[in-house]
């Protein structure tokens, strides 16, 4: 009933005034004296709570659970609040600790390649004859599986294994890697890489990684293949600095079967990502330029563009992005370059899972295969968000609503009665209220409901999730004035949730200086009335 972030000059106040409210005293009836003798004991243990410093630390920490004890010995009554949070946050940290050691971080990543090139490429002359030659083939010709999983060994080891199987053209290969972690302090780490696969043998590796200055590192990494033809080693340094908030710099050396030199220049911002890179190898060498430009909205779509230019030709890439649940992002993007052709690439990442579907639709720019990759997606898209993801979407809130009501439906029905009780022992007070308020022509409470108002074609709802709580706040109006701070109504005397998990608001209407004024707030938002802005014009 008492604000927890209130002062301790506005807890006695607010302490006085109710205990006036519900002083068992002033009721002869032997009903509404019993109701009075709850509510005044409720009031006097939350004052006793908020109005000590040790007990108020423990409550916001801990909860009512808190004040009991019960065996915590986190809780010694001696501490101070500052003890006491300090302790808290060391449990914490421990629980913590105990969460990373028993979580494997699973990541997996499936990619699936289809050819569509059929769609477009085709020539119906050369099938005319053909059985079945009036349908384009469409097939799978490549797929990537690969899963990972993590296993913390001690606080600065960290065993990671993974695997992943590819197939490309009824050609594939699988190979698994097993991979020990260590962090020797906060500059750095190394690990050690032991792999085996079908067609490339045993893999022996080592990486370092050293932070050299706060805004410098270095990743040094070298490996032993051993394949069929031999030994095949391999090397690579790489250092990167940041030139300021946004922007890295890196310098790459390899050495081995792919040997080359590399530079590069990654700026990324809010708003747009670009990046320089120039290779010198064999035998491989190009220059690179890709800029990238993010519009993002209020729902979580983000558009995407970019432009990437080098020797090996031109791309140019468009696409969205969009948040289709708590731990799910769709993405679609169509890239359009010479000589790669047309593709669309489908993503979905759902929590730590990647799933990738690149269709490969033309080898070369063709408008109709341009305009069949833009427009497709996003129907398909409209339809099933209109179709699926919406109707499930409310179907699983009205369930977990009706969860939680039945789950706190003992809990609604004590508050309620509190509430009828209540309101009950504020009638003589707010009748002298409102006697003085009439007297100096002041505030006067005409009409208030709370809870989740409804469109005027469902009354029945409306009546059904609205209570009246006009007493409740004529019993708060003070000097002609009522001020609610910015917390849940719900928990002002004489109120109670008639809608758990629902977006509640509050309905005013009130009279000032004889002329009517009227105000909706939301349930979280502070209000202060009477104002000016509130008032109703009248019709003349």
């Amino acid at each position: 009933m008492i604000m927890i972030k209130a002062t301790l000059e506005e807890l006695k106040a607010s302490y006085r005034r109710l205990c006036m409210l519900y002083h068992p005293d002033k009721h002869r009836d032997p009903e509404l004296k019993r109701q009075a003798e709850q509510l005044f004991n409720q009031v006097h243990q939350a004052y006793e709570v908020l109005s000590d410093a040790h007990s108020r630390a423990i409550y916001d920490i801990f909860g009512k659970k808190g004040l009991e004890v019960e065996g915590w010995e986190v809780v010694e009554r001696k501490r101070t609040p500052a003890e006491i949070r300090e302790e808290y946050e060391r449990l914490q940290r421990e629980r913590e600790e105990r969460r990373l050691q028993q979580r494997t971080n699973p990541k997996g990543t499936i990619s699936v390649g289809v050819d569509a090139t059929d769609l477009f490429d085709r020539y119906d002359e050369d099938f005319e004859e053909m059985p079945g030659g009036g349908f384009p083939h469409i097939e799978i010709n490549k797929m990537h599986i690969s899963q990972s999983i993590e296993a913390p060994l001690t606080n600065s080891d960290t065993a990671v294994l993974s695997g992943s199987l590819s197939t490309h053209n009824g050609n594939g290969g699988g190979n698994i890697n097993m991979t020990v972690r260590r962090v020797m302090s906060a500059k750095g780490w190394g690990e050690i890489e032991l792999g085996a696969g079908d067609i490339l043998g045993p893999l022996i590796g080592l990486k370092v990684f050293r932070n050299l200055t706060p805004r410098c590192f270095l990743t040094a990494q070298c490996g032993l293949q051993f394949s069929p033809r031999g030994l095949r080693p391999s090397c690579s340094l790489m250092t990167a600095r940041h030139l300021d908030q946004n922007t890295m710099g890196y310098l790459q050396w390899r050495w081995g079967p792919n040997s080359a030199m590399t530079t590069s220049l990654v700026r990324d911002t809010k708003s747009s990502h670009f990046t320089l890179a120039l290779q010198l190898g064999v035998p491989h060498s190009y220059l690179m330029m890709s800029y990238q430009y993010k519009f993002q909205d209020e729902d979580q779509t983000k558009v995407k563009g970019s432009v990437k230019t080098g020797w090996f030709g031109t791309v140019v890439e468009y696409g969205a992005e969009r948040k289709i649940s708590r731990h799910s992002v769709l993405s679609a993007t169509v890239s359009i370059g010479v000589p790669q052709g047309v593709t669309l690439k489908i993503k979905l990442a759902r929590a730590s899972q990647t799933y990738l579907f690149p269709v490969h639709l033309t080898d070369q720019l063709l408008p109709s295969a341009v305009f069949y990759a833009t427009v497709g997606p996003l129907l398909v898209y409209m339809a099933i968000h209109r179709l699926v993801i919406i109707p499930y979407t409310q179907a699983q809130k009205e369930q977990e609503l009706e969860l939680q009501r039945k789950s706190s439906a003992t809990d609604i029905a004590k508050k309620k009665q509190e509430a009828e009780s209540a309101v009950l022992l504020m009638q003589e007070s707010v009748r002298r209220i409102i006697e003085a308020e009439e007297s100096k022509m002041g505030l006067i409470i005409l009409n208030a409901w709370y809870g989740k108002f409804v469109s005027d074609t469902s009354q029945k709802q409306e009546k059904a999730k609205v209570i009246d709580v006009t007493v409740p706040l004529q019993c708060l109006v003070k000097d002609s004035k009522l001020i609610l701070t910015e917390t849940s109504k719900a928990g002002l005397p004489g109120f109670y949730d008639p809608c758990v998990g629902e977006e509640k608001s509050l309905k005013l209407l009130y009279q000032f200086r004889g002329v009517m004024h009227q105000v909706i707030s939301a349930d979280t938002e502070p209000l202060r009335i009477p104002k000016q802005s509130h008032r109703i014009e009248s019709e003349s």
